[in-house]
């Protein structure tokens, strides 16, 4: 299993911000179905003001460029992209095209098994 963190900025807009965590609480089948064909085992968005941080456990097979591929190929899930792309902005530092960025993961600590 692979995990990834990425994070995206929404437009700084209250507005903007519900409506992206409205349509959050209600996503359709297709677009649940398209993350799961991509091999995506689980997924959060956390939301701290207008900052998105998404968590991604996929299969060992998974990788972000199939998943474009298939994204590409399925009209609901461009419908979806479109539609949210209203309310996101593009990160300081990456290009204007961008909405989530992949993070590096800089810290790691796993509690020992046996502890009491």
């Amino acid at each position: 299993m692979q995990t990834f963190v990425l994070i995206c900025d929404l437009k700084n807009e209250p507005e903007a911000i519900e409506a992206y965590v409205t349509c959050h609480r209600n996503v359709s089948p297709e677009i649940l179905e398209s993350i799961r064909v991509s091999g995506i085992l689980n997924m959060s968005i956390y939301r701290w003001q207008n900052r998105l941080t998404m968590l991604i456990n996929t299969t060992d097979e998974f990788n972000f460029e199939k998943k474009a591929k298939l994204d590409l190929a399925n009209p609901k899930v461009q419908e979806w992209e479109k539609f949210l792309g209203q309310f996101q902005t593009h990160l300081p530092g990456t290009p204007p095209t961008w909405r989530w960025a992949l993070t590096e993961q800089i810290f790691e600590y796993k509690a020992e098994k046996n502890l009491p």
